[in-house]
């Protein structure tokens, strides 16, 4: 899979999520054969740009991979300034967010609101590939609603801006995530231009991976939800998509070993307080793939403020 001058290892993406793929998160992934990762959502709205947080959700490790950071906006001539503040900063990539579907966003035409004004889009789009040295991708919906799907016309302005890889969730705006996705969009716009395509959405095995990229043609397939609690997806995708036989699903030992290096990775990254909360949604995620964990520990996981208790607590509802 290559982005403009970028070669990545492999043509599987972790999709930016916002609240979960911090660095951490990032590295473990890129760690279990991600190709690349792409960073939480970062306003392009200046007043925020220097805000701690802003500024954690765009921070990169050194065994990230390649540094993509998404930014989120209306503004072309904020989207711009934001996506040079961030390469500035390191970032090698800059990724636009069209597709988000949350109400807060979309309330103020951001994300995935922004597909109904393609006017707009090709004048955010031109703005930012013209801000910076650095390849741009873009991620879209395939449309604001069944009545309103415009991913090939976006596509082709997204082409002639100069975008050098394009993410397409497989469902529109109003969709969210509910019902499938439609992957036949996605084919049509991959026979649509010749920019990079990567497909988005309801890949959960390595079986539909395959399935995917058979399906649609995509030159990458980005793994979001999939992946919460099961980084090991990537390994055992990549695996399935070379020899076509299925890697057992990891050991608890295992699990738990990946488990206790996620949580310390975030105590580092965030501090002791903000590390141990955040913590309880990664302990969550992972445990749903483990049968039978104890809800009086679930609930000390939880209730606990001390990295070292909430280290214990996971040892002891794993059963080591």
């Amino acid at each position: 899979m290559q982005i403009a001058s970028f070669k990545l290892a492999n043509n599987l993406i972790l999709a930016p999520m916002a609240g979960i793929t911090d660095a951490p998160f990032r590295e473990i992934c890129t760690h279990f054969g991600a190709g690349l990762t792409v960073s939480e959502m970062v306003a392009s709205n200046p007043a925020l740009r220097l805000h701690h947080r802003t500024l954690l959700r765009a921070e990169h490790s050194e065994n990230t991979g390649f540094r993509s950071v998404q930014i989120l906006g209306t503004n072309p001539y904020d989207l711009a300034n934001a996506a040079r503040f961030n390469v500035e900063n390191g970032a090698q990539i800059i990724d636009i967010n069209m597709g988000c579907p949350a109400k807060k966003v979309c309330s103020v035409a951001a994300g995935s609101a922004l597909l109904r004004d393609e006017m707009l889009v090709k004048q955010i789009l031109d703005a930012v590939v013209n801000a910076v040295d650095v390849p741009v991708t873009l991620k879209i919906r395939t449309g604001w609603d069944n009545e309103n799907r415009n991913a090939v016309t976006i596509a082709k302005i997204a082409e002639e801006a100069g975008i050098a890889a394009l993410t397409i969730h497989g469902r529109t705006r109003a969709c969210k995530f509910e019902g499938h996705a439609e992957y036949e969009t996605i084919k049509i716009v991959k026979q649509s231009v010749k920019i990079p395509i990567i497909a988005n959405g309801d890949i959960d095995s390595p079986q539909k991976a395959q399935f995917v990229l058979t399906e649609t043609g995509a030159d990458a397939i980005m793994i979001g939800r999939a992946a919460q609690g099961n980084p090991w997806i990537f390994e055992q995708i990549s695996h399935f998509l070379a020899y076509k036989t299925l890697l057992k699903m990891p050991l608890k030992i295992e699990i738990y070993r990946i488990l206790t290096l996620h949580l310390e990775k975030l105590y580092s990254f965030y501090g002791v307080n903000l590390g141990v909360r955040i913590a309880r949604k990664h302990i969550d995620w992972y445990f749903r793939h483990i049968a039978d964990i104890d809800k009086e520990l679930k609930q000390k996981i939880n209730q606990t403020l001390i990295p070292k208790e909430q280290l214990n607590f996971v040892r002891l509802a794993l059963e080591f």
